[in-house]
This record gives C-alpha cells, structure tokens and sequence, in this order.
C-alpha cells in the first residue's frame, strides 16, 4: 500500500475508517471488486483500500490520510477516464460516485454539480427548465473529469468548452483545506482547474452557467458506403468552414453496427456516419443543414427533431462499460485531402468491429478564447480526432495497440501538434502536448497548491521548481 518502504499501521487505517460517513472497503469484502471496476476494461487494479465517500468531510478526510500515510491516491468519479486513473495498485482510491446531486437554478441559470454525476445526471435536472451546459457525447460520462480535460460536445461551438461555462469551484487542496475558487478567488487555482486536469485537488462541486437549449434539437445520423467516404468527407470539411455556431457536424469511420435503420447486408461494412447537430430553432436548422442531408446518395438519414438529453444518450450502446479501450488523439486546424485519404487508408484496416475514427468538429465559441485564459490551450482546433480502438479478447491487446499507435503516427504531419488530454490512454509524454504552452504556469499553479504531488494519478503535471 505504501507509495515509500514505510507500512500504513493498522491503526491508522482503522481511525480513518471509523471516521468516514462512508463505507472503506478493503480487498475481502464484498463490494471491493465491483467498486474498483471502471468503464475501462483492460484496467484490472487492486487498491489496498476504497473509501466511498459520502461528503467532503470524507474526501479531506481521504486527503490527509493518504498525505499523513505516504500512500498513493487515486480519485474516481464516474470512473470513465480512459487511462484508468481511478484506480491504483496497492494504495487508497477515493470513490466519489455517491456524490451525484444536481442543483439547478432556474432563473440565476447555473448548476451546482458534485463529482460522482455523468453527464445523464446533469442533462435529466438542467433540461426540465430548458437548459444545457456544454458537456460530451456520451450520457456515461462523468463530469468532473471531462470538465477538469476540458470537455466538448455539441454545444461547444455555440457556448464553447465545459471549462469555458464553469464559474467555480469547491475543491479539497493536498493539504486538507477545502478551497473556493473562481474569477474572483484564488484565481489562479481557478485557471488550472479548468483544463489542468485532476492535478491540483478533489473537486466536490462544480458551478456552471447554463444557456437554453431545446427541449428539442436538430440531429441525427445521415450514412454513407464507406467507397463514398472521401468524396463525403471533402464535402462536410467545405460545409463546416462557413457554417455558423449552432451547426456541428461530426464524421466518424467504422464498421456498421447492427442498427435498426440500416439494411442487414450493411451490417459489418464499411461506413461513413455523418452527425450533423443544430442547436438553435430547428426550422431554422432544416435549412442551414440542407446541404449535409442532399449530398450523395446516402444508405440512411435519421436526421430529425430530437429531445437533446434524448440525443446526448444515442451512442450509449456503442460504449457500453467493460470493453477493452486504447485511444489516441489529434487536433487539427483543417481536414486536408491529405489528412483525409490517410484517416480512410486506416479505416479500412480497422482492428475490430467496435474500433472507429471520430472527427468532433470544434471551434466557433471555443476558438474566440484566448489560449491561456485558461489551463486548457488549444483553440486553433477545428477538430478533434479520436482514435478510438476497442475489442473484447485480451488476446487482440497487442494488435489494436499497435493499429492505434501507427494510425495516431500517419496523421501526425497534418495535425497541430495538440491532443486532447481525456482521449490519452497511458504516460508515453503525450501530456506535454495536451498541455501545449500553458505547461509551465501549471507547473508553478502545482508548485503552490500541491508540491509533493499527491495528486499524480492524472495526467501528471510535475511541481516547478
């Protein structure tokens, strides 16, 4: 358990769990191995102890012990980072899962969020009043990490970024302290936060600014034949060039999955999904997403009015828990023919039926923030690519691995040089290139607020010194 040669005494940890309002688990009990398993399935660690957390009194009591221990820590919210930094081997993981409320104010038009809710969570409470907050594509999701990564979705070119809505935090510091920050206090905590991923603290509420949004939107899926892939993708990369905020149009490469609208003999090939998404009046939307739906001769168009919290659950099915995950990530400022035939030269060589290429089209609202008003920096990006590999047998581990990486290399040259931190699956030094130009600022931010590292189950921003 100990992160140094020194054991944990054993009275120690029968103090810490008999002030917890929670439950702290150990390996033998029965509830262990399910709560140490994440949305990730090639992630199989043991941690010597779980404390489910029930308050922040929990988590600041979780944060002293494994300070005053020496032990490691790692933190689960939803527990569906793709890298598996929920859980570690050995030491003390914090679950926050239990802390899921969702406080809206209706006229104020905020949300205070606690760490353990999915993004499901947030849409169910914010859409009963008309309301959304940027958050990501898959209802699953947690939204601590995917707002401390940064966090984009379909409302990001409109509103921007999820770390672009937040308005403040409540967070437990390596010392035990329960801080609040925002513009207006401990700013520069503030500023990491947003985009700096887990490296600064627990966070035990997030505040959003919500905007209006439906209850119904503009979206859908409109697929192609995967032969008619280059000429679409061309087509969708013109569009979106001069397509206003409210349109988002996404491309995404892989096999077809056995889906109702889509003809048997489908079932397998290769495909190109086109979402296009619209997030203003959807009459309106008809019309400016014309040209996506009249192109080609598409196999399906399922493009039609939908409940947005309803559209944000559409591709649950396709991700659901306990696969084997490996992603890769780029961001890109256009889509050159280039960059394009060499996606589709890879896509035909998928390692697996599940395994897929995204293209999340990004700028609009995103792009007009300053690159270091915040901890997350890369608002050049027009799109953000996904290499999204994932199997079932462990047998097929080495294989989609080394797709992935050679996938993520070919496309290299027509990239920014950024990634996008909550698609990177393991430590290979591609944190320095989500943390771009504001790495150093995140090392002094880290310097003050957590110098010994106790939060380095993360994308690890190491303390300046």
């Amino acid at each position: 358990m100990a992160a140094t040669t020194t054991p944990v005494d054993d009275g120690a940890i029968d103090g810490f769990g008999e002030g917890l309002h929670g439950e702290l688990l150990r390996p033998e009990d029965p509830n262990y191995d399910e709560t140490r398993a994440i949305w990730n399935g090639m992630i199989d660690r043991r941690p010597a102890l779980i404390a489910r957390a029930m308050g922040v009194s929990d988590v600041i009591a979780a944060v002293n012990f494994a300070r005053e221990q020496d032990v490691v820590l790692a933190i689960r919210g939803a527990g569906h980072n793709i890298a598996g930094n929920a859980v570690c081997n050995d030491g003390l993981m914090l679950d926050l899962s239990a802390m899921r409320s969702v406080q809206v104010d209706p006229e104020g038009k905020t949300a205070r969020v606690e760490p353990g809710a999915t993004l499901a969570d947030v849409d169910h409470e914010t859409q009963a009043f008309g309301l959304a907050t940027p958050l990501g594509i898959n209802s699953t999701t947690g939204v601590a990490g995917l707002t401390l990564g940064g966090g984009f979705g379909w409302l990001t070119r409109t509103y921007g970024m999820t770390v672009d809505n937040l308005r403040s935090v409540d967070i437990v510091t390596a010392d035990g302290t329960l801080r609040h920050a925002s513009e207006d206090e401990n700013e520069e905590l503030f500023w990491g936060v947003r985009g700096g991923g887990g490296n600064f603290g627990v966070v035990t509420a997030f505040e959003f600014d919500l905007h209006e949004v439906g209850p119904e939107v503009l979206a859908g899926l409109v697929v192609y034949h995967g032969a008619d892939a280059p000429d679409v993708l061309r087509h969708v990369r013109d569009f979106n060039e001069t397509a206003p905020d409210e349109s988002a149009v996404w491309m995404v490469l892989r096999k077809a999955p056995p889906l109702p609208f889509l003809p048997e003999e489908i079932h397998g090939e290769d495909i190109l999904v086109v979402v296009p998404f619209y997030a203003g009046d959807v009459a309106e939307g008809e019309n400016v997403l014309a040209p996506i739906r009249e192109y080609g001769e598409p196999i399906a168009d399922v493009v039609s009015p939908h409940q947005y919290a309803e559209f944000q659950q559409t591709f649950d099915p396709l991700l659901t828990e306990g696969s084997r995950n490996y992603w890769k990530s780029h961001n890109f400022g256009t889509l050159s023919d280039e960059a394009i035939e060499t996606a589709i030269e890879y896509a035909q060589e998928l390692p697996s039926p599940q395994s897929e290429i995204f293209f999340g089209q990004l700028g609009g609202a995103m792009k007009r923030i300053p690159a270091d008003a915040t901890a997350y920096p890369h608002r050049d990006a027009e799109y953000a690519m996904n290499v999204h590999t994932r199997w079932e047998d462990p047998a097929d581990d080495n294989r989609c691995i080394a797709w992935a990486r050679a996938f993520f290399d070919a496309m290299a040259p027509h990239a920014t040089g950024g990634v996008y931190m909550n698609f990177i699956s393991e430590d290979e030094g591609e944190e320095n290139l989500a943390y771009g130009t504001n790495q150093q600022r995140l090392a002094e931010v880290k310097a003050a607020y957590d110098p010994k590292n106790l939060f380095r189950m993360n994308q690890n921003v190491k303390p300046a010194t």
